[in-house]
């Protein structure tokens, strides 16, 4: 055993860590047979460097999850030891790819997340053998594999738009699933869980449904993400109000911008109107709602805010007079779509 390991690793430098040999360099990655591209990307992530902010019952979940590896020879000397396999589900951004980071980052092994873009082949049998090459690299040392977008490769068979070398693929993931040995760390994550096949759910011991936050830990995001740029006075329950239906990264990226604009102004801290007013844009786009010029984002604002956005914030945000606020907001009663541009 120890040979046929060697053998499918020549080369690679290695050194004896807890009676296991593991690679030093990212070498040898497996590839596609056609394009000689990487079908993974090997990473090391830091547990600290990792941010995870999950519900409460989730926490709970993952910490079970990650207890079953860390005691996995105790749990086989009862008797008891289940395939270390998980599964999430949920829209995007709610945190599904950080969650396979942080678990390899407190386990302190490096993540091999396949790469579907080039893992799946135009070339018929192709992808089969290169799931192959990833199931068998993924066992030469202890790492997590990722399965990234998994719906891409496991949508269930007997659709309509089904086709023979889908299945073929599908049930080549079932197999190379099956010959894993059960300390072997399997992570996989969808946005599509109702396009999965069934027989892939059977395979995993764990899952984790990945909500959009609520309104708790939308006021927990808002604050981690503002980090020191969060203003001394602000309404967290207020903006987690008004934030409802985004996901963790949205939010994320709206502090960011709002960040960025306060580094530029030589400000030590987020405007608050300005937040509101990257947030109010942000929820448009998602709707979507026609906010294609000045007139348009002053009269979405008005309308989603106007407590907050009066005539004379508006006019101070874009840097207009209070009469052309005035002027854009009673166009649309006029007809005008918001197509033109604010003088």
């Amino acid at each position: 055993m120890i040979r046929e390991r060697l053998a499918r690793v020549p080369g690679a430098l290695s050194i004896a860590q807890g009676g296991v040999l593991v690679p030093l360099k990212n070498i040898h990655l497996p590839v596609d047979g056609d394009s000689r591209m990487h079908t993974v990307d090997l990473s090391r992530p830091n547990a600290a460097e990792v941010n995870l902010l999950l519900p409460h019952a989730l926490r709970n979940r993952l910490e079970d999850y990650l207890a079953g590896i860390r005691h996995h020879a105790k749990l086989v000397a009862a008797g008891v030891v289940i395939p270390h396999r998980l599964i999430m589900d949920g829209p995007p951004g709610t945190g599904k790819t950080q969650t396979a980071r942080s678990i390899a980052g407190q386990l302190d092994l490096p993540l091999l997340t396949v790469r579907c873009d080039t893992l799946i082949s135009s070339l018929l049998g192709q992808t089969s053998r290169n799931l192959r090459r990833v199931f068998e690299y993924a066992q030469e040392f202890p790492c997590v594999l990722f399965l990234d977008e998994l719906d891409a490769m496991a949508t269930a068979r007997g659709s309509e738009r089904d086709v023979g070398e889908l299945q073929r693929v599908v049930i080549s993931l079932l197999q190379n699933i099956d010959a894993l040995p059960v300390d072997t760390i399997l992570v996989a994550a969808t946005n599509h869980g109702q396009l999965l096949d069934y027989a892939i759910w059977r395979r995993f011991s764990y899952r984790l449904s990945m909500p959009l936050p609520d309104s708790q830990l939308r006021q927990i995001l808002w604050k981690h993400f503002l980090g020191e740029y969060l203003p001394e006075i602000i309404d967290l329950e207020d903006i987690a109000r008004r934030s409802e239906g985004l996901s963790g990264a949205t939010i994320e990226q709206v502090c960011q911008d709002a960040k960025r604009t306060a580094v530029l102004k030589g400000e030590t801290v987020v405007d608050e109107t300005e937040l509101f007013r990257r947030l109010g844009l942000t929820l448009a786009f998602e709707q979507p709602k026609a906010v294609g010029s000045t007139d348009g984002e002053i009269r979405w604002l008005r309308a989603w805010y106007p407590k907050l956005f009066t005539h004379r914030v508006l006019a101070a945000a874009y840097g207009i007079s209070q009469r052309q606020v005035r002027n854009a907001i009673e166009g649309e009663q006029h007809g005008d779509t918001g197509d033109k541009q604010s003088q």
